[in-house]
C-alpha cells in the first residue's frame, strides 16, 4: 500500500463513520481506564456487562478500593483473568489516590505505572480522552495492518511504530478507532469480508486474492 492508497483507505472509513469511538461503554476517564483494563483477552460486550453492574455501584477508585478485591470479583467474574484483573485494579485505584489525588494522568510514564495498564491501555486513554495523536494497536489492529499493507511489522511495537509514520496527520487523532473497528467487524481473522469491505481496492491482501482468480 503506498501513501495515496493510505490516505484513500481513511478517507474512505472516515466517509463511512466520521466519528469513531470505543465501544466501551464510560462516563468518566477512570471508567474507561477501569473498562481498559478488564478488556484484555476478552470482549467489549463482555466487559460491558459487568461494568454496567459495577459502575452504578462502585465508579470511583475509593468506591471500587473499598469493595475489595473480592468484593470487585463479584461483579467481574464472568470476565476471563477476573482474579488478576481484581486485583490490578485495586492496586491502581490505591495508587491513583496515594500519588494522582485520585486522577487518571493525561501522561504515559504515569499511566503505564499502574498496575495492569501497558502500553496499549495508556494508548487508549490517551487517545480516546486526552486526544494525543497515538494509536493503540490490538491483535485486530496488528493482524489488519499486516494483511493490507498499512504497516508491516513482526511485533505489535513494529506496527505501532510504523503506523505512526505512515497514518496521513489528517487522520491521525481517529485512527485506532477506525482500525479497530474494521477490523473487528470486517478484516476478521478466519474469513474477512473482503467483498463487504469499502477499502479492498486499497488492500495488498485482497490484490493478490483478485490476482490469483486472474491467473487461474
Amino acid at each position: 500500500m503506498n501513501n495515496a492508497q493510505r490516505h484513500d483507505f481513511f478517507a474512505t472509513l472516515k466517509n463511512q463513520n466520521p466519528e469513531p469511538t470505543t465501544e466501551l461503554n464510560y462516563s468518566s476517564t477512570f471508567e474507561l481506564l477501569i473498562a481498559v483494563i478488564l478488556s484484555a483477552q476478552a470482549t467489549d460486550v463482555g466487559v460491558n456487562k459487568a461494568t454496567d453492574k459495577l459502575y452504578p455501584i462502585a465508579n470511583t477508585p475509593e468506591t471500587i478500593l473499598a469493595l475489595g478485591v473480592d468484593g470487585l470479583k463479584h461483579y467481574i467474574k464472568t470476565i476471563g483473568l477476573f482474579n488478576s484483573k481484581a486485583a490490578n485494579v485495586i492496586k491502581t485505584c490505591r495508587q491513583l489516590i496515594e500519588l494522582h489525588d485520585s486522577v487518571v494522568p493525561d501522561d504515559r510514564e504515569a499511566l503505564e505505572a499502574l498496575p495492569g495498564v501497558g502500553r496499549k491501555t495508556a494508548n487508549v486513554i490517551l487517545n480516546t480522552v486526552f486526544k494525543h495523536p497515538v494509536i493503540a494497536v490490538d491483535t485486530h489492529l496488528f493482524r489488519l495492518s499486516n494483511r493490507t499493507g498499512l504497516a508491516k511489522g513482526k511485533t505489535v511495537r513494529a506496527v505501532e511504530d510504523r503506523l505512526m509514520k505512515v497514518v496521513p496527520k489528517e487522520f491521525m487523532q481517529d485512527a485506532h478507532h477506525w482500525l479497530i473497528l474494521h477490523g473487528r467487524y470486517v478484516c476478521t481473522a478466519r474469513k474477512p469480508l473482503c467483498e463487504q469491505c469499502v477499502v479492498s481496492h486499497t488492500c495488498d491482501d485482497f490484490k493478490r486474492q483478485q490476482k490469483k482468480i486472474v491467473n487461474n
